[in-house]
């Protein structure tokens, strides 16, 4: 398990973190600030003295009651972060019709640059505004950033100008990144900045346990309830992205009120910038880089040509810096397969059944369990996994673990692939080049049997009864493509109720790769075939299940008004086409039992939906008698079946990527923070963010490839990726020596010259 340690009277300590429920990869960068507390934000700044040594005998300080407001506040922020995150990418696939690879590219770009601007925020607070004023202005732009997505999500107001709308959308996630990531290393460090050390060292530790509580709580509670938002309230036709986006701009406006009102009640100790440590960092390899091939003096080291400028020991924790970052290399893939929860794993999720009794787990919703495994897990390691194998000599050390939590990732990664193979015998069969596909519908209250060109027997089909023909090859013997078909049809006139007139063969035109639906009907008493508007086979990209409403009217009726009453929502659908026997476009509904009614009352039956389903229901007047104004029951047709896979059975792939993250990140925070220079300790956070940057780029090139057409075979590729980086870090890692191990050779080699104090026992020259 993860302790950072915490200086406190110049000694190192460990910290417990098993009690301050860290949440996930958002709560580790917040570690960072609590384990150095003297440099704060500081990713970049040389160590600050808090107080004064000579206060240590004064009387007990009050707790700063300032930190409650900076407490709300990041309440707050957590909440509208992950709640707007949650729904992002059904967002960018269903609202604004992107793509799965292009809604996957946008959704990891847009995490890239929220661990990118981290570093400008703290060069911000570090160099210029100060931690308070960095915050105060940053949320603005992020408020800003979240109402600007919400306006978005308001389609009415773009009159169907859906590129104006997706502009208006990359306006507003370019505004939350900068948002999200300017003031990210500044809040965690600016309550830090409230208390007075050494002397309150225990109260800062409390409010950090509450600090990471209020985290976990804002993040749980936005990642459940916005896809609730967006789902089960209905907004222009659709689901409500403008509240699931709405609430969390909210949250976050009234984050700025609660920032502010510790500020005007005088509450806040505001420090002022002290400057910055990453200029002069890159500024010595900067001179060591040009020194070295300019000069033809030859130096033990190459950066000792920075020493004339930048002195010893800065060159000195550069170099232990620089050995550090090495073992970073490997470091992005990681995040490139634990990021894909929010993204190609939701995917996956809309692609299952959720249904557990009465209740229906939605695919957003999925993302909770790694964060409600993170606070299971972490003492579960803690306190039994780390010294069970302790005892068995096995993963002692971080960086065995680090490799081990890597391994763990692609494992995860070979069980996501392995489900959607599973996933993918439930999809609906594609159509190839050159092929069309047809369903036959015989609406007539008499058995037929119809003679399709393409087939050489007739197909008999009693009322109501829908014939699923295998795919039609439209190509013909010089390789063109036929597109002119008829059918014959065969029924007894004189038992098929008011139909009296067959005046067939019928002729129609097919395309390619095209899932045509043919209604055997009539019109008065004359039998019709109708080629309707095609099916779409596709699932939905939220998961819900997508239905239409295929009809035949009454001739003196202007517009066919059907309305659904289900259980959670009510739902209508018109047929107004100027045709009396057509269809409507597709709706995606909730999966439930629906009563179907016509407004005068009439009661024409019950139809079930599932998640992942397609389906058609059939709704026409009746043809066994003279009374056109009577329909008959409704029919409902499966185009595509449901989902039959149930989402639970990700859960095993969610607590491989929660082992895996406790064993590579948490540890390869300590290992880190453990491992660099106290001046280097900020810069180190910085590194780390960009590993997670990084690793969002990876994606977006893999993704941007397209590499197979089958989302199982991606998942393997991340998979074997993952296990050839963890071979080249376990490269690197075993050439690798810790702090304590060279601090031993020092001393095996002052204890041979003889220049050790016997009266010191080991523990007490032990650093």
């Amino acid at each position: 398990m993860y302790r950072p340690l915490v200086e406190c009277e110049g000694k190192w300590e460990e910290w417990d973190l098993a009690s301050s429920d860290p949440e996930d990869e958002e709560t580790e960068d917040e570690i960072w600030n609590l384990a150095n507390m003297k440099e704060s934000t500081k990713l970049l700044g040389d160590e600050k003295t808090y107080g004064d040594p000579e206060q240590n005998t004064q009387k007990k300080l009050k707790y700063p009651k300032s930190v409650f407001f900076i407490i709300g506040n990041e309440f707050c922020e957590r909440f509208s972060y992950y709640g707007m995150k949650a729904i992002l990418i059904l967002y960018l696939s269903k609202q604004l019709l992107f793509s799965e690879d292009t809604s996957t590219v946008i959704y990891h770009v847009w995490a890239m640059l929220c661990y990118f601007t981290p570093i400008l925020g703290a060069i911000i607070a570090d160099s210029w505004l100060g931690r308070f004023k960095t915050i105060f202005y940053i949320s603005i732009i992020y408020v800003f950033g979240n109402a600007v997505l919400s306006i978005s999500a308001v389609t009415p107001i773009f009159g169907g100008a859906l590129t104006v709308q997706k502009v208006i959308t990359f306006l507003g996630l370019l505004l939350i990144a900068m948002g999200t990531g300017g003031i990210k290393p500044c809040v965690s460090a600016f309550g830090g900045d409230q208390f007075v050390l050494p002397q309150q060292e225990r109260q800062l530790t409390q409010f950090f346990f509450v600090f990471y509580f209020s985290i976990n709580a804002g993040s749980l509670l936005s990642t459940f309830i916005t896809p609730i938002l967006r789902d089960d309230v209905s907004c222009f036709g659709g689901d409500c992205y403008s509240l699931a986006f709405g609430v969390p701009a909210v949250l976050m406006f009234v984050a700025l009120l609660i920032l502010v009102a510790g500020y005007v009640a005088r509450m806040y100790k505001v420090v002022p910038p002290q400057g910055t440590i990453l200029t002069e960092v890159t500024g010595c390899i900067a001179e060591a880089t040009r020194k070295k091939w300019k000069s033809k003096e030859k130096k033990k080291h190459w950066l000792d040509h920075a020493k004339d400028k930048y002195g010893d020991d800065l060159v000195a924790d550069v170099k232990v810096l620089l050995k550090i970052l090495l073992l970073y290399i490997p470091l992005p893939f990681f995040w490139a397969l634990f990021d894909q929860q929010g993204s190609r794993w939701t995917f996956q999720a809309t692609r299952m059944d959720g249904v557990i009794g009465s209740w229906t787990v939605k695919p957003d919703q999925m993302q909770v369990v790694n964060p409600l495994l993170i606070l299971i897990m972490i003492p579960v390691f803690d306190r039994c996994v780390y010294p069970l194998l302790g005892r068995c000599n096995i993963l002692k050390r971080q960086l065995p673990r680090m490799f081990t939590g890597g391994v763990l990732a692609g494992v995860a990664f070979l069980i996501s692939g392995f489900l959607e193979m599973k996933l993918e015998k439930t999809y609906p069969v594609e159509i190839s080049n050159g092929d069309t596909r047809v369903t036959f519908i015989n609406t007539l209250p008499c058995q037929i049997n119809i003679v399709p060109s393409w087939e050489d027997d007739a197909i008999t089909m009693e009322p109501f009864e829908s014939h699923f023909g295998k795919d039609i090859s439209m190509k013909s013997e010089d390789g063109s493509l036929t597109e002119d078909f008829n059918v014959e049809l065969i029924f007894n006139t004189m038992s098929c109720g008011k139909i009296t007139e067959n005046s067939g063969p019928y002729n129609f035109a097919l395309q390619e790769k095209t899932a045509h639906v043919i209604l055997v009907t009539a019109s008065t008493s004359a039998a019709k075939i109708v080629n309707v508007d095609p099916d779409k086979i596709e699932k939905s990209s939220s998961g819900l299940p997508r239905l239409r409403m295929l009809y035949n009217r009454d001739e003196e009726s202007q517009v066919l008004d059907v309305n659904l009453f289900g259980s959670v929502k009510n739902y209508q659908f018109f047929g107004n086409s100027s045709e009396d026997i057509s269809n409507t476009e597709y709706q995606e509904v909730e999966p439930d039992s629906y009563d179907v009614y016509l407004p005068d009352d009439q009661h024409l039956g019950k139809i079930t939906v599932k998640l992942g389903g397609v389906y058609d229901f059939l709704i026409q007047k009746t043809l066994d008698n003279d009374n056109a104004t009577t329909y008959q029951d409704v029919k409902l047709y499966q185009v595509t079946s449901p989902n039959s896979v149930h989402m639970m059975w990700l859960i095993p792939q969610y607590f491989i990527i929660t082992a895996s993250e406790i064993m590579f990140s948490i540890t390869g925070l300590e290992f880190s923070f453990t491992q660099a220079p106290a001046s280097m300790k900020s810069v180190m956070q910085a590194a780390w963010l960009l590993t997670v940057s990084f690793g969002n780029l990876i994606v977006v090139i893999i993704a941007e490839a397209k590499i197979f057409d089958r989302q199982s075979m991606e998942f393997f590729l991340f998979a074997g990726l993952m296990f050839v980086d963890m071979i080249l870090f376990a490269a690197l890692a075993v050439r690798y020596k810790y702090v304590d191990e060279i601090e031993a050779e020092k001393s095996s080699t002052l204890e041979k010259k003889g220049n050790i104090n016997e009266g010191f026992s080991k523990d007490e020259t032990k650093f």
